[in-house]
Protein backbone atom coordinates (compact mmCIF):
# COMPACT_ATOMS: atom_id res chain seq x y z
CA UNK A 1 0.00 0.00 0.00
CA UNK A 2 1.05 3.23 -0.99
CA UNK A 3 0.90 6.57 1.66
CA UNK A 4 2.36 8.92 -1.10
CA UNK A 5 -0.52 10.79 -2.16
CA UNK A 6 1.21 12.85 -4.34
CA UNK A 7 3.45 16.53 -5.12
CA UNK A 8 2.87 20.04 -4.04
CA UNK A 9 4.56 22.81 -4.37
CA UNK A 10 6.88 24.18 -1.08
CA UNK A 11 5.68 27.81 -1.54
CA UNK A 12 1.87 28.10 -3.27
CA UNK A 13 0.73 24.34 -2.28
CA UNK A 14 0.08 23.94 -5.41
CA UNK A 15 -0.80 19.67 -5.60
CA UNK A 16 0.47 17.66 -8.42
CA UNK A 17 0.19 13.76 -9.23
CA UNK A 18 3.07 11.43 -8.05
CA UNK A 19 4.97 11.66 -11.27
CA UNK A 20 8.07 13.37 -12.52
CA UNK A 21 8.11 17.01 -11.06
CA UNK A 22 10.51 19.06 -9.63
CA UNK A 23 9.24 22.92 -10.21
CA UNK A 24 5.81 24.34 -10.05
CA UNK A 25 4.73 25.52 -12.81
CA UNK A 26 2.69 27.71 -11.47
CA UNK A 27 5.23 29.79 -9.09
CA UNK A 28 8.42 28.19 -9.84
CA UNK A 29 8.76 27.09 -6.27
CA UNK A 30 10.16 23.64 -5.49
CA UNK A 31 8.46 20.54 -5.24
CA UNK A 32 8.18 17.80 -2.08
CA UNK A 33 6.13 14.82 -1.45
CA UNK A 34 2.64 14.85 0.22
CA UNK A 35 1.71 11.79 2.77
CA UNK A 36 -1.60 10.17 4.27
CA UNK A 37 -0.31 11.08 7.78
CA UNK A 38 -3.97 9.55 9.27
CA UNK A 39 -3.49 6.27 7.15
CA UNK A 40 0.24 6.10 8.37
CA UNK A 41 -0.96 6.94 11.87
CA UNK A 42 -2.95 4.15 12.31
CA UNK A 43 -0.30 1.64 10.32
CA UNK A 44 3.10 3.12 11.75
CA UNK A 45 3.99 2.20 15.29
CA UNK A 46 7.24 2.16 17.26
CA UNK A 47 6.33 -1.92 17.53
CA UNK A 48 5.68 -2.31 13.54
CA UNK A 49 9.23 -0.24 13.59
CA UNK A 50 11.26 -2.71 15.85
CA UNK A 51 10.21 -5.69 14.25
CA UNK A 52 11.50 -4.80 10.75
CA UNK A 53 14.97 -5.52 9.21
CA UNK A 54 17.57 -3.11 10.16
CA UNK A 55 17.47 -0.85 6.70
CA UNK A 56 16.18 2.08 5.88
CA UNK A 57 12.76 1.01 4.90
CA UNK A 58 12.05 0.03 8.29
CA UNK A 59 10.13 3.59 7.76
CA UNK A 60 8.55 2.71 4.16
CA UNK A 61 5.35 4.28 4.99
CA UNK A 62 7.18 7.87 5.40
CA UNK A 63 8.70 7.33 1.83
CA UNK A 64 7.94 8.23 -1.56
CA UNK A 65 7.35 4.93 -3.08
CA UNK A 66 3.92 2.97 -4.31
CA UNK A 67 4.98 -0.66 -4.00
CA UNK A 68 7.48 -2.47 -2.37
CA UNK A 69 10.95 -1.19 -2.07
CA UNK A 70 13.72 -2.95 -4.86
CA UNK A 71 16.74 -0.64 -4.27
CA UNK A 72 19.13 -0.53 -0.92
CA UNK A 73 17.70 -3.21 1.05
CA UNK A 74 20.89 -3.50 3.20
CA UNK A 75 21.51 0.39 3.32
CA UNK A 76 20.77 2.34 6.23
CA UNK A 77 20.13 2.27 10.48
CA UNK A 78 24.05 2.77 10.81
CA UNK A 79 25.47 2.89 14.33
CA UNK A 80 24.13 5.43 16.58
CA UNK A 81 26.61 5.63 19.83
CA UNK A 82 27.62 7.79 22.84
CA UNK A 83 31.19 9.12 22.11
CA UNK A 84 32.32 9.37 26.02
CA UNK A 85 36.21 10.10 25.24
CA UNK A 86 35.18 12.88 22.76
CA UNK A 87 32.73 14.06 25.06
CA UNK A 88 35.53 14.82 27.78
CA UNK A 89 38.01 16.27 25.12
CA UNK A 90 34.98 18.92 24.43
CA UNK A 91 33.62 19.48 27.49
CA UNK A 92 29.99 18.31 27.52
CA UNK A 93 28.02 15.67 29.13
CA UNK A 94 25.49 14.22 26.79
CA UNK A 95 27.41 13.47 23.25
CA UNK A 96 26.60 10.99 20.53
CA UNK A 97 27.68 10.17 16.89
CA UNK A 98 25.44 9.17 14.19
CA UNK A 99 27.90 7.29 11.90
CA UNK A 100 27.46 7.09 8.12
CA UNK A 101 30.41 6.52 7.29
CA UNK A 102 29.83 2.87 7.59
CA UNK A 103 26.76 3.19 4.72
CA UNK A 104 26.86 0.27 3.00
CA UNK A 105 27.89 -0.08 0.38
CA UNK A 106 29.33 3.12 -0.52
CA UNK A 107 29.97 4.78 3.20
CA UNK A 108 28.60 7.67 3.04
CA UNK A 109 24.71 8.94 3.53
CA UNK A 110 23.96 9.42 0.03
CA UNK A 111 22.88 5.73 0.20
CA UNK A 112 19.75 6.31 1.55
CA UNK A 113 18.69 9.08 -0.64
CA UNK A 114 19.98 6.88 -4.00
CA UNK A 115 18.30 3.77 -2.89
CA UNK A 116 14.37 5.62 -2.70
CA UNK A 117 15.39 7.69 -5.71
CA UNK A 118 16.13 4.13 -7.75
CA UNK A 119 13.19 2.34 -6.08
CA UNK A 120 10.91 5.22 -7.41
CA UNK A 121 12.87 5.60 -10.85
CA UNK A 122 11.95 1.89 -10.96
CA UNK A 123 8.24 2.92 -10.43
CA UNK A 124 8.64 5.62 -13.07
CA UNK A 125 10.24 3.22 -15.74
CA UNK A 126 13.14 4.49 -16.16
CA UNK A 127 16.70 2.29 -17.38
CA UNK A 128 18.93 5.27 -17.48
CA UNK A 129 19.25 6.93 -13.92
CA UNK A 130 21.97 9.73 -13.73
CA UNK A 131 23.09 12.65 -10.65
CA UNK A 132 25.59 15.53 -10.97
CA UNK A 133 27.89 15.09 -7.71
CA UNK A 134 30.57 16.22 -5.69
CA UNK A 135 31.74 12.96 -4.86
CA UNK A 136 29.69 10.46 -2.73
CA UNK A 137 26.51 10.77 -4.80
CA UNK A 138 28.28 9.73 -7.64
CA UNK A 139 29.52 6.58 -5.57
CA UNK A 140 26.18 5.55 -4.33
CA UNK A 141 24.51 6.06 -7.69
CA UNK A 142 26.90 4.26 -9.53
CA UNK A 143 26.42 1.28 -6.91
CA UNK A 144 23.08 0.97 -7.12
CA UNK A 145 22.71 1.30 -10.78
CA UNK A 146 25.03 -1.34 -11.05
CA UNK A 147 23.15 -3.59 -8.88
CA UNK A 148 19.43 -2.58 -9.34
CA UNK A 149 20.52 -2.99 -13.46
CA UNK A 150 20.38 0.56 -14.80
CA UNK A 151 22.09 2.17 -17.38
CA UNK A 152 24.28 5.03 -15.62
CA UNK A 153 25.95 7.93 -15.82
CA UNK A 154 27.63 10.75 -13.43
CA UNK A 155 28.99 13.93 -13.53
CA UNK A 156 31.64 15.68 -11.14
CA UNK A 157 33.93 18.33 -11.23
CA UNK A 158 37.27 17.50 -13.09
CA UNK A 159 39.28 18.46 -9.93
CA UNK A 160 37.72 15.57 -7.64
CA UNK A 161 39.34 13.14 -4.81
CA UNK A 162 41.13 9.92 -6.69
CA UNK A 163 39.41 8.20 -4.36
CA UNK A 164 35.79 9.35 -4.86
CA UNK A 165 36.80 8.76 -8.95
CA UNK A 166 37.86 5.84 -8.10
CA UNK A 167 34.87 4.49 -6.34
CA UNK A 168 32.60 5.30 -8.77
CA UNK A 169 34.68 3.61 -11.82
CA UNK A 170 34.97 0.55 -9.99
CA UNK A 171 31.05 0.20 -10.86
CA UNK A 172 31.41 1.06 -14.20
CA UNK A 173 28.88 3.71 -14.99
CA UNK A 174 29.78 6.49 -17.46
CA UNK A 175 31.92 8.92 -15.50
CA UNK A 176 32.23 12.41 -17.04
CA UNK A 177 34.41 15.25 -15.48
CA UNK A 178 33.69 18.52 -16.25
CA UNK A 179 35.99 21.12 -16.23
CA UNK A 180 34.12 23.42 -13.71
CA UNK A 181 32.33 23.43 -10.17
CA UNK A 182 29.70 21.65 -8.59
CA UNK A 183 27.07 24.75 -9.86
CA UNK A 184 28.57 24.02 -13.38
CA UNK A 185 28.15 20.19 -13.20
CA UNK A 186 24.56 20.83 -11.71
CA UNK A 187 23.27 23.52 -14.72
CA UNK A 188 24.75 20.98 -17.32
CA UNK A 189 22.68 18.49 -15.56
CA UNK A 190 19.45 20.56 -15.84
CA UNK A 191 20.06 20.95 -19.59
CA UNK A 192 20.63 17.33 -20.25
CA UNK A 193 17.16 16.24 -18.06
CA UNK A 194 15.64 18.43 -20.63
CA UNK A 195 16.96 16.61 -23.21
CA UNK A 196 17.35 12.83 -22.14
CA UNK A 197 15.00 10.28 -20.86
CA UNK A 198 16.68 9.81 -18.13
CA UNK A 199 16.41 9.83 -13.94
CA UNK A 200 18.47 12.39 -13.39
CA UNK A 201 18.44 11.57 -9.26
CA UNK A 202 18.88 15.24 -7.58
CA UNK A 203 17.25 17.33 -11.04
CA UNK A 204 14.34 15.66 -12.10
CA UNK A 205 13.03 13.37 -9.46
CA UNK A 206 14.92 15.12 -6.71
CA UNK A 207 11.45 15.26 -4.28
CA UNK A 208 11.50 11.43 -4.19
CA UNK A 209 15.71 11.07 -3.86
CA UNK A 210 15.37 14.17 -1.46
CA UNK A 211 12.71 12.03 1.29
CA UNK A 212 15.63 9.45 1.86
CA UNK A 213 17.65 11.73 4.26
CA UNK A 214 14.71 11.70 6.44
CA UNK A 215 15.64 8.35 7.35
CA UNK A 216 19.10 9.71 9.13
CA UNK A 217 16.98 11.66 11.56
CA UNK A 218 14.60 8.64 11.98
CA UNK A 219 16.52 6.48 12.63
CA UNK A 220 18.78 9.29 15.50
CA UNK A 221 15.11 9.32 17.23
CA UNK A 222 14.50 6.11 17.51
CA UNK A 223 18.46 4.90 18.21
CA UNK A 224 17.95 7.84 21.15
CA UNK A 225 15.14 5.47 22.86
CA UNK A 226 12.45 7.18 20.91
CA UNK A 227 13.35 11.18 21.48
CA UNK A 228 14.68 13.51 19.60
CA UNK A 229 17.95 15.60 20.69
CA UNK A 230 18.26 18.39 22.48
CA UNK A 231 21.30 19.45 19.62
CA UNK A 232 21.94 18.18 16.56
CA UNK A 233 25.08 19.59 14.23
CA UNK A 234 24.63 18.76 10.27
CA UNK A 235 27.19 19.34 7.63
CA UNK A 236 25.47 21.46 5.16
CA UNK A 237 25.80 21.11 1.35
CA UNK A 238 22.70 21.78 -0.84
CA UNK A 239 21.14 22.20 2.66
CA UNK A 240 18.92 19.46 2.03
CA UNK A 241 19.91 16.78 4.81
CA UNK A 242 18.67 19.69 7.30
CA UNK A 243 15.44 20.38 6.27
CA UNK A 244 15.06 16.40 5.90
CA UNK A 245 16.12 16.04 9.44
CA UNK A 246 13.57 18.33 10.69
CA UNK A 247 11.19 17.21 8.63
CA UNK A 248 12.18 13.92 10.27
CA UNK A 249 11.72 14.94 13.76
CA UNK A 250 8.20 16.83 13.17
CA UNK A 251 6.71 13.70 11.25
CA UNK A 252 7.39 11.32 14.19
CA UNK A 253 5.81 13.79 16.41
CA UNK A 254 3.04 14.01 14.50
CA UNK A 255 2.59 10.50 14.44
CA UNK A 256 3.30 10.34 18.03
CA UNK A 257 6.69 8.16 17.69
CA UNK A 258 8.36 10.56 20.49
CA UNK A 259 7.60 13.62 22.38
CA UNK A 260 7.55 17.78 21.21
CA UNK A 261 10.66 17.94 19.73
CA UNK A 262 12.71 21.06 20.26
CA UNK A 263 15.72 20.11 18.44
CA UNK A 264 17.97 22.96 18.15
CA UNK A 265 19.70 22.22 14.33
CA UNK A 266 23.30 23.91 13.65
CA UNK A 267 24.58 23.97 9.97
CA UNK A 268 28.45 23.11 9.46
CA UNK A 269 30.14 24.32 6.50
CA UNK A 270 33.68 25.58 5.22
CA UNK A 271 34.96 28.87 5.33
CA UNK A 272 35.80 28.04 2.08
CA UNK A 273 32.28 27.48 1.13
CA UNK A 274 29.51 28.91 3.83
CA UNK A 275 26.92 30.57 1.82
CA UNK A 276 24.38 28.94 4.08
CA UNK A 277 26.15 29.59 6.80
CA UNK A 278 26.62 33.32 5.96
CA UNK A 279 22.81 33.69 5.38
CA UNK A 280 21.98 32.18 9.24
CA UNK A 281 24.75 34.60 10.42
CA UNK A 282 23.01 37.42 8.87
CA UNK A 283 19.30 36.15 10.12
CA UNK A 284 19.02 36.72 6.20
CA UNK A 285 16.50 34.51 3.86
CA UNK A 286 18.57 35.40 0.84
CA UNK A 287 21.55 32.93 0.04
CA UNK A 288 23.90 34.76 -1.94
CA UNK A 289 25.90 32.42 -4.31
CA UNK A 290 29.86 32.07 -3.35
CA UNK A 291 32.46 30.21 -5.41
CA UNK A 292 33.56 27.72 -3.46
CA UNK A 293 37.20 27.33 -2.37
CA UNK A 294 38.01 24.62 0.56
CA UNK A 295 38.94 21.02 0.95
CA UNK A 296 35.86 20.15 2.02
CA UNK A 297 35.13 19.43 -1.52
CA UNK A 298 31.84 17.12 -0.44
CA UNK A 299 30.21 20.15 0.82
CA UNK A 300 31.80 22.24 -1.91
CA UNK A 301 28.21 23.87 -3.19
CA UNK A 302 28.16 27.71 -4.10
CA UNK A 303 24.45 28.06 -5.17
CA UNK A 304 22.58 25.17 -2.45
CA UNK A 305 19.51 24.54 -3.73
CA UNK A 306 17.78 23.74 -0.56
CA UNK A 307 19.68 27.25 0.94
CA UNK A 308 16.44 29.21 1.64
CA UNK A 309 14.85 26.84 3.69
CA UNK A 310 17.91 25.30 5.60
CA UNK A 311 18.22 28.48 6.78
CA UNK A 312 14.60 29.02 8.15
CA UNK A 313 14.53 25.50 9.59
CA UNK A 314 17.94 26.25 11.36
CA UNK A 315 16.63 29.89 12.42
CA UNK A 316 12.82 28.52 13.18
CA UNK A 317 14.54 25.96 15.25
CA UNK A 318 16.60 28.34 17.51
CA UNK A 319 20.06 27.41 16.15
CA UNK A 320 22.91 28.83 14.69
CA UNK A 321 25.85 28.24 12.08
CA UNK A 322 29.65 28.66 11.98
CA UNK A 323 32.44 27.81 9.35
CA UNK A 324 35.73 26.59 9.57
CA UNK A 325 39.30 27.22 8.32
CA UNK A 326 40.65 24.07 6.16
CA UNK A 327 43.38 23.94 9.26
CA UNK A 328 39.88 23.63 11.74
CA UNK A 329 38.75 21.02 9.50
CA UNK A 330 42.00 18.47 9.36
CA UNK A 331 42.30 18.83 13.18
CA UNK A 332 38.53 17.63 13.71
CA UNK A 333 39.11 14.63 11.45
CA UNK A 334 41.90 13.86 13.50
CA UNK A 335 40.37 14.43 16.60
CA UNK A 336 37.43 12.19 16.13
CA UNK A 337 40.07 9.30 14.73
CA UNK A 338 41.98 10.21 18.24
CA UNK A 339 39.30 9.95 20.44
CA UNK A 340 36.65 7.32 19.12
CA UNK A 341 38.60 5.66 16.11
CA UNK A 342 36.22 6.74 13.38
CA UNK A 343 37.85 8.00 10.38
CA UNK A 344 35.59 10.72 8.67
CA UNK A 345 36.09 12.41 5.28
CA UNK A 346 36.46 16.21 5.14
CA UNK A 347 32.36 17.15 6.15
CA UNK A 348 32.96 15.15 9.24
CA UNK A 349 35.79 17.45 10.62
CA UNK A 350 33.76 20.19 9.23
CA UNK A 351 30.82 19.10 11.77
CA UNK A 352 32.97 17.98 14.72
CA UNK A 353 35.33 21.56 14.09
CA UNK A 354 31.84 23.52 13.84
CA UNK A 355 30.72 21.68 16.94
CA UNK A 356 33.71 22.50 18.86
CA UNK A 357 33.48 26.34 18.06
CA UNK A 358 30.16 26.45 18.68
CA UNK A 359 30.50 25.05 22.19
CA UNK A 360 33.36 26.89 22.93
CA UNK A 361 31.26 29.91 22.17
CA UNK A 362 28.34 29.37 24.78
CA UNK A 363 25.95 28.81 21.76
CA UNK A 364 25.59 24.72 22.57
CA UNK A 365 25.19 24.17 25.83
CA UNK A 366 27.44 21.52 28.15
CA UNK A 367 24.74 19.73 29.70
CA UNK A 368 22.57 18.74 27.16
CA UNK A 369 22.16 15.91 24.67
CA UNK A 370 24.04 16.95 21.15
CA UNK A 371 24.47 15.01 18.07
CA UNK A 372 27.14 14.76 15.51
CA UNK A 373 26.21 13.84 12.13
CA UNK A 374 29.15 12.02 10.56
CA UNK A 375 27.88 11.53 6.90
CA UNK A 376 30.80 10.01 5.16
CA UNK A 377 34.20 7.64 4.90
CA UNK A 378 37.81 9.04 5.65
CA UNK A 379 39.48 6.82 3.09
CA UNK A 380 37.66 8.24 0.45
CA UNK A 381 39.09 12.25 0.85
CA UNK A 382 42.74 10.90 1.94
CA UNK A 383 44.68 14.15 0.31
CA UNK A 384 44.24 16.77 3.23
CA UNK A 385 45.82 14.55 5.24
CA UNK A 386 48.62 14.08 2.89
CA UNK A 387 51.41 15.45 5.09
CA UNK A 388 49.97 16.64 8.08
CA UNK A 389 50.35 13.28 9.89
CA UNK A 390 53.43 12.06 11.72
CA UNK A 391 55.51 9.85 9.56
CA UNK A 392 56.06 5.98 10.71
CA UNK A 393 59.30 5.35 12.50
CA UNK A 394 61.21 3.11 10.32
CA UNK A 395 63.30 0.23 12.32
CA UNK A 396 65.49 -2.39 11.69
CA UNK A 397 63.70 -6.05 12.52
CA UNK A 398 65.85 -6.16 16.27
CA UNK A 399 64.18 -5.74 19.45
CA UNK A 400 67.31 -3.12 19.75
CA UNK A 401 66.46 -0.78 16.77
CA UNK A 402 63.08 -0.82 18.46
CA UNK A 403 64.00 0.40 21.72
CA UNK A 404 66.65 3.01 20.43
CA UNK A 405 63.86 4.51 17.88
CA UNK A 406 60.84 4.26 19.81
CA UNK A 407 62.31 4.88 23.25
CA UNK A 408 59.97 8.43 23.65
CA UNK A 409 56.67 6.22 22.97
CA UNK A 410 57.12 3.77 25.20
CA UNK A 411 57.67 5.53 28.37
CA UNK A 412 54.55 7.52 26.80
CA UNK A 413 52.27 4.29 26.99
CA UNK A 414 54.00 3.24 30.35
CA UNK A 415 53.25 6.48 32.00
CA UNK A 416 49.26 5.73 31.23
Amino acid sequence: MSYMIGLKCRECGRLYPKEVINVCEYCFGSIEVDYDYDAIRRALTRQAIAARPPSLWRYRELLPIDGEPTVGHASGFTPFFRAQRLAEALGVEELYLKDDSVSHPTLSFKDRVVSVALTRAKELGFDTVACASTGNLANAVSAHAAKAGFHCFVFIPADLETGKVIASQVYRPTVVAIEGTYDDVNRLCAELSAKYPWAFVNVNIRPYYAEGSKTYGFEVAEQLGWRAPAHIVIPAASGSLITKIAKAFKEFQLLGLIPQAHTKLYAAQAEGCSPIATAIQARSDIVKPVKPKTIAKSLAIGNPADGYYSTKAVLESGGWAEAVTDEEIVQGIQLLGETEGVFTETAGGVTLAVAKKLIGQGVIPRDESLVLCITGNGLKTLEPLVGRLEAPMRIKPTLASFEANCADAVRSATKR
